[in-house]
């Protein structure tokens, strides 16, 4: 244990590990806690009731469009992001080549997660104000997929304002090359503790929601390799190299995961 002495470093990464085993522990039992319910259904209230009771042809076709266009946001949203990661990705990993020629690349993939974090918390939710009828407070209390989707898009936020500013050269402080795979096993385990509405209705969802769970659980495992690899690229390490090609690699895979869900 001589590697993690007496370096604020090491001590920092050493840390990490211990939270990232810590998450894999709370993964067993949250995915086997985390089984599709009846309730707390904002979004789709009175859903499951009708689809137990009689409808007419209006109904059931009204019914239909709804559920196919939720499916069709969730979807999108969830592609969007993914696109914004993988390119994120792509200029992490080419960084070095492309700044000497153009040095505002350095500025991209901060813009990317703050694009992305915006989206998400503009347009994830498009029941609420100002697309829908629903006011924030109201469904940030009562809805508990809303109120994680807004905490994704803090996260992501957060995330790009503080690698914007390390771009720039005004943030050189050693916490902050920390915020990175701090913030990435954060994001990874909320995803254990996912509220999915989308499969909780319709013929199938029972295999809608064991689909999405699978999903869902290999993002989970992708950031929390994201969130180690990069802290092993922050050592003075000879690996360390090694670990800063490996973290945007597993970036674009995570992008295209994404990019490929489906409901």
């Amino acid at each position: 244990m001589k590697f993690f002495e007496g370096r604020p470093q090491s001590r920092a990464l050493a840390s990490l590990i211990f939270l990232i085993l810590v998450c894999f522990a709370v993964a067993g039992t949250g995915a086997a806690q985390d089984q599709p319910t009846h309730h707390d259904h904002a979004g789709h209230e009175g859903m499951n009731m009708s689809m137990d009771e009689p409808m007419d042809a209006a109904a059931q076709a009204k019914l239909q469009a709804k559920i196919l266009a939720d499916k069709r946001e969730s979807e999108f949203n969830h592609h969007l992001a993914g696109f914004f990661v993988a390119v994120a990705g792509l200029f992490i990993l080419f960084q070095s080549k492309l700044v000497t020629r153009w040095p505002a690349v350095k500025y991209i993939w901060p813009a990317c997660f703050l694009l992305a974090g915006i989206f998400v918390f503009v347009w994830s939710d498009t029941e609420l104000w100002p697309f829908g009828h629903r006011q924030w407070l109201e469904a940030l209390r009562n809805n508990r997929e809303v109120l994680q989707h807004k905490t994704f898009a803090v996260l992501l936020i957060a995330l790009g304002t503080i690698e914007w500013q390390k771009a720039r050269g005004a943030l050189r402080a050693a916490w902050s090359h920390w915020v990175f795979p701090s913030v990435a096993v954060i994001g990874s385990v909320l995803l254990i503790f996912h509220q999915h509405e989308g499969g909780m209705v319709g013929e199938h969802h029972m295999e809608t929601m064991q689909r999405i769970q699978a999903e869902h659980m290999s993002y989970f495992m992708c950031g929390l390799a994201i969130g180690l690899t990069n802290g092993l690229g922050e050592l003075g390490s000879r690996a360390a190299g090694i670990f800063r090609k490996i973290w945007p690699t597993l970036m674009i895979l995570l992008g295209v995961l994404l990019m490929f869900y489906r409901e």
